[in-house]
C-alpha cells in the first residue's frame, strides 16, 4: 500500500482542524468546508491535507494545506470570489430557519399548513443569474416538500411556488418568493408497504474458499490487477495506480481514476424553476453524502468493506462504516468454442471485481459501480435511483416540461451529466489520444460489390483538437496509446475508451448552465497532467459565473501528443420520468467502458481452467 494515497483518518482530521485553529487566524465563526488528502504535489514525499475553510462573517473562503509529520499550516490563502461547497450542516441549518420564519409560516398558512416541523426545505444553491445578491451574498433558494403521513417520504407532497431565500453567511432568510398557491397533492401512502410479496426464494452466494482478491490497508490485488482504494470528500470513491499483471510484469494503465463532477440541470423555466440546477458534485459533495452500506441489502456475497473518515463542518470527525463495497462476482461466460465435428466445446467462466460506493444526495440515490474484468477491461457504470424532483400539477395537467407521474404530480425533463477524470500512465507516464471513425466506401472500382468499410484513425496533438463527441453514425471511440512501446505485432499499446448509451446537453451555451457547466457540452476532453486542474467546471462553481475549469484550461491549446495527460468523459444520462418512476424509481444504468486494443499480444485469459 502506498501510505501516501491512503485516506485521512480520525487522527490526521483532529490535527488539521487543531493546525488551522492555530495558525489560521480565522474568526469563531469560520467552518470547514473540506479536510481530504492533498493531492497538489506541492509536497510530493509528505502526507497532508487540503483543508478550506468559510468564513461568515467575512463571506470569504480560503484554503491550505496542513502538513502532518511538521505539524504546520502552508500556502493559507483568501480563494477571491469563490464560495464554499453548501454543507449538509447548512441544509439543515436553513431548513430550521424557515421552520421558524413569520413569512413563510404565513405562505405555509395560505396553503392549508399549520404543522412547519414536516415541511422539508432543502437549501439548493442559487446559481448564478447575475443578480447583485448573488455576487455579494452566500444565497441558496429553497424548495419545498409536505411530508407522508407514514414519515417515510419527505418529497411525498410537493408545496409548488413557495421558495424562502437564504444568506446561508447571516444565517437568514431575506426574503419569500410566492408564486401562487398550488393545491397539495394528496398523500401517496407509505414507500415501505406493509404488504410484502412471498414467492421469492432467497438467494445465497458463497465462496466456500474464500475471495481471490488480497488486502494490505487499502491496497488490492485481484486476478492480475492491482489498484488501491481511496477516498476525497468532494470525489467520493478515488483509485489509484490501476495496473495490470501481464506475465509477471506489472503494466501501470491509470494513476488517478475518479467522477469529478455531476451536475443536474432542469428543463422547466417558470416561476422559480429555472434555479433547479444542482453541481452535485462542486457544490454539495459525494464524498460526504456516501452511505453506510449494509451487507445483504447494498452488498450480495463475501464482502470486503472500507470504512472511511469524513467531518462536519466544526471539523468534527464523523465514521462512514462500510462506505465502500467490494466483491467479486460471477459473470457468465468468458469465452467458448465448440468444434461440433469433433464432438468438442470449450468454455471458460468470466468473474469480476466490483468496487463501489453509494451516496444519497437529496432526493437521488447514486451508486457508482467500478469493475474490473479478467480480460484487462474496465467498466464505469452509475446506477440512479431515489426519487425523481416532484412538483405539484398546476390547473390539473402537466406543464410541456414536465410529466405526470403521480396523484397530481408531475415530473420536469432533466439530465445527470457525469464527468469522470483519468489520470493515465498507460505502460508509462507519456500517451496520446486518438480517434477512430468508421465509413462507408464508395462504390468504384476498388469497391465494386458496396461492402467496404473504411476506418480512419486521427491523432490528437492539441487540446482544441481532442474536444470532440460521440457519433453513432462513425461508430466512434477514442484510443490511449503508448507512442513508445509496442506490443508483438508492432503497434503501439492502447486501450480504447468505448461510449455507451450517451445524450447531448439541451441547455443553450449562453444560459447561465450552459456557461457554468460548459464542459458538459463534449463527450470527450483531453488535457495535459497539471495537479490542481482536477474538476471540470472549476474548484468552487457555487455560485460562479461560470466559464472555469475545462474552457478556460483548455483555451491555451496545450501540447497533448506523446505528454503526461489526462483523459475526460461525460456520461450524459437524459431522463423523461415516467409513472413507474413514482414513487421510488428502479435503478437506471449509465455506463461506458475500457478495453485493452492491443495492449496485449493475445487474449490474456486463455489461462483460466475450462471446462
Amino acid at each position: 500500500m502506498n501510505p501516501l494515497k491512503a485516506p485521512l483518518n480520525e487522527t490526521e482530521i483532529r490535527q488539521s482542524v487543531s493546525v488551522v485553529r492555530r495558525e489560521a487566524g480565522l474568526d469563531a465563526s469560520a467552518w470547514f468546508e473540506t479536510i481530504s488528502l492533498d493531492e497538489s504535489g506541492q509536497f510530493p514525499s509528505q502526507r497532508g491535507a487540503y483543508v478550506c475553510c468559510y468564513e461568515p462573517v467575512s463571506n470569504r473562503t480560503l484554503a491550505g494545506i496542513v502538513l502532518f509529520e511538521s505539524d504546520e499550516l502552508r500556502g493559507w490563502h483568501h480563494i477571491e470570489g469563490a464560495q464554499a461547497r453548501i454543507l449538509p450542516d447548512e441544509f439543515e441549518m436553513a431548513c430550521e430557519l424557515a421552520r421558524k420564519h413569520e413569512g413563510f409560516l404565513q405562505a405555509l398558512k395560505k396553503r392549508g399548513l399549520d404543522d412547519a416541523s414536516k415541511v422539508l426545505v432543502e437549501s439548493w444553491s442559487a446559481g448564478n443569474f447575475g443578480s447583485d445578491e448573488e455576487q455579494n451574498q452566500r444565497i441558496a433558494y429553497g424548495h419545498c416538500w409536505l411530508m407522508n403521513d407514514a414519515g417515510d417520504n419527505p418529497y411525498a407532497r410537493p408545496i409548488a411556488n413557495l421558495h424562502p431565500v437564504f444568506d446561508l453567511a447571516a444565517r437568514e432568510i431575506i426574503r419569500v418568493d410566492d408564486f401562487g398557491v398550488v393545491p397539495i397533492p394528496p398523500d401517496p401512502g407509505p414507500v415501505r408497504r406493509p404488504q410484502q410479496r412471498q414467492d421469492l426464494k432467497e438467494i445465497s452466494i458463497t465462496q466456500p474458499d474464500g475471495p481471490s482478491f488480497e488486502v494490505d490497508g487499502y491496497h488490492v490485488k485481484w486476478h492480475d490487477w492491482e489498484l488501491q482504494i481511496g477516498f476525497a470528500q468532494r470525489d467520493g470513491l478515488v483509485l489509484y495506480d490501476i495496473g495490470f499483471n501481464d506475465g509477471g510484469r506489472l503494466r501501470p494503465i491509470m494513476k488517478r481514476a475518479a467522477m469529478a463532477e455531476m451536475v443536474v440541470p432542469y428543463g422547466d423555466p417558470r416561476a422559480a424553476n429555472f434555479r433547479r440546477n444542482a453541481f452535485d458534485t462542486g457544490e454539495y459533495g459525494i464524498g460526504v453524502s456516501l452511505d453506510s452500506l449494509t451487507l445483504g441489502c447494498d452488498c450480495l456475497g463475501y464482502i470486503r468493506y472500507f470504512d472511511i473518515w469524513t467531518h462536519d463542518w466544526q471539523g468534527e470527525p464523523r465514521l462512514i462504516k462500510n462506505a465502500v463495497c467490494m466483491h467479486e462476482e460471477d459473470f457468465g461466460i468468458q469465452w467458448k468454442y465448440s468444434v461440433p465435428s469433433a464432438d468438442q466445446t470449450t468454455v471458460t467462466r468470466s468473474r469480476r471485481l466490483v468496487v463501489s460506493s453509494i451516496a444519497t444526495i437529496g432526493n437521488y440515490v447514486y451508486g457508482f459501480f467500478w469493475y474490473f474484468y479478467m480480460d484487462g477491461g474496465i467498466g464505469v457504470e452509475v446506477k440512479a435511483t431515489g426519487i425523481p424532483f416532484p412538483s405539484a400539477l398546476e390547473g390539473g395537467k402537466p406543464s410541456p416540461y414536465g410529466r405526470t407521474i403521480g396523484n397530481q404530480i408531475e415530473s420536469h425533463v432533466h439530465q445527470h451529466v457525469f464527468s469522470f477524470r483519468f489520470d493515465m500512465a498507460l505502460d508509462g507516464e507519456r500517451n496520446s489520444v486518438s480517434e477512430i471513425n468508421f465509413s462507408a466506401a464508395p462504390v468504384g472500382d476498388d469497391n465494386p460489390h458496396g461492402n467496404a468499410i473504411l476506418t480512419e484513425e486521427t491523432r490528437f496533438e492539441t487540446e482544441l483538437q481532442a474536444q470532440r463527441e460521440i457519433n453513432a453514425r462513425s461508430s466512434r471511440y477514442w484510443r490511449v496509446l503508448n507512442p513508445t512501446v509496442h506490443n508483438r505485432y508492432g503497434d503501439p499499446v492502447a486501450y480504447k475508451l468505448l461510449p455507451g448509451a450517451n445524450s447531448f446537453p439541451f441547455q443553450h451555451p449562453d444560459s447561465s448552465m450552459g456557461r457554468r457547466a460548459a464542459f458538459m457540452y463534449k463527450h470527450l476532453w483531453v488535457t495535459p497532467q497539471v495537479a490542481d486542474e482536477m474538476y471540470p467546471a472549476g474548484w468552487f462553481p457555487n455560485q460562479h459565473a461560470g466559464g472555469d475549469g475545462l474552457p478556460k484550461w483548455t483555451a491555451a491549446d496545450r501540447a497533448i501528443d506523446n505528454e503526461s495527460i489526462v483523459v475526460w468523459h461525460t456520461l450524459n444520462y437524459h431522463h423523461w420520468p415516467r409513472p413507474e418512476d413514482w414513487p421510488v424509481q428502479p435503478v437506471v444504468y449509465a455506463s461506458f467502458h475500457w478495453m485493452p486494443d492491443g495492449f496485449f499480444d493475445e487474449n490474456p485469459t486463455m489461462d483460466v481452467p475450462h471446462r
